[in-house]
């Protein structure tokens, strides 16, 4: 154990550490079932579950995060004796490339797969920003075909709509960084150089945090944060920022118009033109499948921060109003993103493999879901079967084994103490019921069961103990009869019959 200053064991403080947190049981059941919604449309779509190692070589999972001046570049790394540098996985791309590679001669393909778990990077952690979080991924490996783009786009609709943000609260934008690149060719010099052309791209993604305005700044010679820190910028010249500026507002009144601006945008780069063909494809594809313009546009604004996207690109943001910690309203932004990275596994193989995919970032929609009034912030608990006397434990885990054979959620109270104490935690655990069966109750092949939601909304007007006993979240029922008394109860509180 450390020691303090005067020699002394110092104990450890009960802290989670700054950008992580711990999760209770409303939240995980919550989450829970929204990942079994959402899942449920992956698998309709013939997508396979798999699961990676939490753990990735440093140069499999390669360097390309956005957040270059942390340590290991963004990854949690460490150097191991044997397998030298690991790193926790900073998302669930990067492995999935290494398993294509790995597995690609058992593999089917295309291989479809999607995949749910926690990821790990090594950023700033701030309000509602996360070093641990989970995501919920599903991709497409070895489809050239802007088509897999498409049904990517297409079962993300499908997918928030089953989580339950409902059709006019979401818009999912799809961009091509063909096109991007295409522009920054004309736009740069040859000899900019990678890092010069990343630094445009993690400005130009910005473009939704700083505006029109604050971008033009960061791509000439800087700004001013909230902090009053100046930020260097990329040193482009005015005009060349207009033009960068031009295609990020190049959103249209459609996805025809907004086609024919890029086109315009684009000129005669091949590489430009070949983005504008693949995203006018998509738009036909999903509007043949019934997926207009309410629910996936093109928008040039969306980039994308990491480095290993090679065409389009996609953005699910959330468009109706929460309330800010201060009470403002502000729109909830993005809870998901992916695209094309058609050279991830060819890092591996030497050979092309087309890939394209979406990521889900749950606790960002969970969080959304929350904000909005469309999840529930707490979960029902067990039924709660009381121990009256310690010499009748036996009789109670009896009843709590009885009630879970029936489908039950239920436990026997282990924790001693009085009456009091005991429904004080039944209340805390937000239990539907409570099972009561005394000496007396035994006697008499009775139990008392306490209908504790209802309970609880009748407690303002009782007095006295015999008014409690009167009242009809109290009852006295036949010990055979336990089951289906409960089962009454817990649907009364579900909202179900009154029974």
């Amino acid at each position: 154990m450390a020691k303090d200053k005067k020699g002394k064991p110092r104990r450890p403080k009960a802290a989670t550490p700054r950008g992580f947190r711990d999760v209770f049981d409303a939240e995980i059941a919550a989450r829970n079932e929204m990942l079994s919604r959402i899942t449920e449309v992956y698998r309709r779509y013939g997508f396979d579950a798999l699961e990676t190692s939490a753990v990735e070589t440093v140069e499999a999972l390669g360097k390309f995060l956005p957040d270059v001046d942390r340590p290991n570049e963004g990854v949690f790394a460490w150097e191991d004796d044997d397998e030298g540098w690991l790193a926790l996985r900073y998302d669930l791309t990067a492995p999935l490339a290494r398993v294509a590679a790995q597995h690609r001669n058992d593999l089917p393909s295309p291989y479809r797969r999607y995949a749910v778990g926690p990821v790990w990077r090594n950023e700033k952690p701030g309000p509602g920003r996360f070093r641990q979080f989970t995501q919920c991924d599903a991709d497409t490996v070895g489809v050239a075909s802007p088509a897999a783009d498409a049904e990517i786009c297409a079962m993300l609709a499908d997918a928030l709509e089953a989580a339950g943000i409902p059709r006019g609260d979401y818009v999912i934008r799809i961009n091509n960084r063909k096109v991007l690149n295409g522009l920054l060719e004309a736009v740069v010099s040859d000899d900019a150089g990678e890092e010069a052309m990343a630094g445009i791209l993690r400005t130009i993604d910005k473009f939704d945090k700083v505006g029109e305005a604050g971008v033009r700044e960061l791509l000439g010679e800087g700004r001013k944060d909230a902090s009053g820190a100046f930020i260097k910028g990329e040193g482009l010249e005015p005009e060349q920022a207009d033009r960068v500026v031009s295609f990020l507002l190049a959103r249209r009144e459609s996805n025809a118009a907004t086609v024919a601006a890029l086109r315009a945008l684009v000129g005669d780069s091949e590489q430009g033109g070949a983005g504008v063909d693949e995203l006018e494809t998509i738009a036909t594809l999903l509007d043949a499948q019934g997926y207009g313009e309410d629910r996936i546009i093109l928008d040039p604004s969306v980039v994308r921060g990491l480095g290993y996207y090679t065409g389009p690109v996609y953005e699910a943001e959330l468009t109706f109003e929460i309330k800010d910690e201060k009470g403002r309203p502000r729109q909830f932004g993005s809870v998901a993103g992916g695209g094309r990275y058609d050279d991830l596994v060819k890092r591996f193989t030497g050979q092309v493999v087309p890939a394209t995919g979406v990521s889900v970032g749950v606790d960002r929609l969970l969080a959304a879901l929350a904000a909005s009034g469309r999840m529930s912030d707490h979960s029902a608990g067990p039924v709660v079967v009381t121990v009256m006397d310690k010499d009748r434990v036996a009789d109670s885990l009896a009843m709590a084994t009885e009630l879970r054979r029936a489908g039950i959620r239920a436990e026997a109270f282990l924790g001693g103490g009085n009456m009091g104490k005991q429904l004080k935690y039944a209340d805390k655990r937000n239990s539907p019921v409570a099972v009561i069966e005394g000496s007396e109750e035994k006697a008499r092949g009775v139990v008392q069961l306490k209908d504790l939601a209802l309970g609880a909304r009748l407690a303002a007007n009782i007095e006295t103990h015999e008014d409690w006993k009167a009242q009809p979240a109290q009852v006295e029922i036949p010990r055979e009869n336990l089951v289906e008394e409960v089962q009454k109860m817990i649907a009364r509180a579900a909202g179900g019959s009154e029974g």
